[in-house]
């Protein structure tokens, strides 16, 4: 199998265009499209549909193309432990999480990083979806539940439990619920519980409009929860790692909250000697303790 026709097949299965494909390997169109014909000649097969808007992968194609993605992430993974053999801490470092944890705890915490690492890339990708680490669709995790993919470093950072905050000004002027059942003269504002989210928060939200909530506003991440909170919207349900950077926020019925919510970081164990994912592994640990150490003070 020649290996360069497999990467101008990858660029193009990528790309969909033999001209965006052209355009990243430095090639010309014609020079792409006689690459792919020569490679579809040698395995006797149509690799690609043609049509005015583009190329679609036919199902021979689309089997070539889960090889040659498989064999490019263990070639980016091979160049990353290569790259971190040296002393430096430097390229890219791929995170997932979740938008609310991201947007609203790790983005904020960030800059300390990058006054220690500089020359790091950080590619901090916030989503519900659980990314596959094996398969390197990122670096590292901060997930809401304990991963199961097999293969992976975990630790345990910490508990988030869903509460109940409002602004001083909102429960002034609308009074603070002293029972559930007060929350029908306020309005709530929480996550869709269609929304992909961690089913602890989900559930809870389910309790709490049990209670016949008069007014309710649905957003589908955190932080719009927590903007309409800060502009005196109504009653919000938050992650309570939220006081720590908003501290004008309010607690509101204090003996309500959700069930516990385990945060647990995650990296493949090839990525074990990485020292990219060993200092932001060393980053995050040091920043949860000193969040920890704020709550107990």
């Amino acid at each position: 199998m020649d290996w360069d026709k497999l990467r101008i097949f990858h660029a193009v299965a990528d790309a969909g265009s033999l001209t965006h494909a052209g355009d990243t390997l430095n090639l010309s169109q014609s020079a792409v499209s006689r690459q792919i014909r020569a490679l579809e000649e040698s395995l006797n097969a149509t690799l690609f549909h043609r049509h005015a808007r583009g190329l679609i992968l036919t199902e021979q194609g689309e089997l070539l193309f889960d090889a040659t993605r498989a064999m490019n992430q263990r070639l980016e993974a091979a160049v990353a432990r290569i790259r971190d053999s040296k002393e430096e801490v430097f390229g890219e470092l791929r995170v997932t999480t979740t938008t609310g944890f991201g947007s609203l705890w790790l983005a904020p915490r960030l800059p300390k990083l990058y006054e220690q690492y500089p020359d790091l890339k950080i590619d901090l990708m916030l989503e519900e979806r659980v990314l596959d680490l094996p398969m390197r669709e990122a670096d590292v995790a901060i997930r809401m539940k304990e991963p199961s993919q097999a293969d992976l470093v975990r630790k345990r950072l910490m508990s988030v439990n869903m509460r109940l905050y409002a602004m001083p000004g909102y429960l002034d002027a609308h009074g603070r619920p002293a029972s559930p059942e007060d929350l029908h003269d306020h309005r709530l504002i929480c996550m869709n519980t269609t929304t992909a989210q961690v089913s602890a928060g989900a559930s809870y939200v389910q309790e709490l409009l049990t209670h016949d909530v008069r007014s309710l506003l649905t957003v589908n991440n955190y932080f719009g929860v927590l903007q309409a909170v800060l502009n005196g919207l109504g009653i919000g349900v938050l992650p309570d790692y939220v006081v720590h950077d908003f501290p004008d926020l309010e607690r509101v019925l204090t003996s309500s909250q959700s069930n516990e919510i385990p945060v647990f970081l995650a990296f493949p164990e090839e990525l074990r000697h990485s020292k990219r994912v060993a200092a932001f592994r060393d980053f995050v640990t040091e920043e949860i303790f000193e969040y920890r150490r704020h709550q107990t003070s």
